[in-house]
């Protein structure tokens, strides 16, 4: 997969944004009364519980690895094997995605290793042809 021109795709998730310079970002919520982080859009905090104290935020692109799994099943047209990892960002935000450019072997992965999260263009495509952009993580 080439990195992709964020324009020429839509969006695979609804917290997927394109800046007008083309970038793309991942917006999350971040709770003014605790600082915890999330993923997407949130109106309340789950962690602390409150109300009218959300503000979004542009996720950074740095963080390391988690927590992986190998997929060798998947649906029909995604290509196995594959690595699904859980990332913690340096902006302590918790991120699942897939993890690319690097061989989908334990013996090349690490816990914690650090990765960064890429932009490119999913592997299909909705009916009409048209592809989606999607978040991925690479080794930094």
């Amino acid at each position: 997969m080439e990195d992709s021109k964020p324009a020429a795709l839509s969006p695979a998730t609804s917290y997927t944004r394109v800046r007008d310079d083309g970038s793309a970002y991942l917006e999350g919520s971040k709770c003014r009364a605790c600082g915890t982080r999330f993923l997407g859009e949130r109106e309340n905090c789950a962690r602390c519980g409150a109300r009218g104290f959300i503000e979004t935020y542009s996720l950074g692109e740095h963080g390391h690895l988690y927590n992986y799994t190998i997929v060798y099943r998947s649906y029909p047209g995604i290509k196995v094997p594959f690595i699904s990892a859980i990332v913690d960002l340096d902006d302590g935000t918790v991120v699942k995605g897939n993890l690319l450019d690097i061989e989908p072997d334990p013996s090349a992965l690490a816990f914690g290793m650090p990765v960064r999260m890429v932009f490119r263009g999913a592997e299909l495509a909705n009916a009409d042809g048209l592809g989606y952009l999607a978040h991925f993580f690479v080794p930094a």
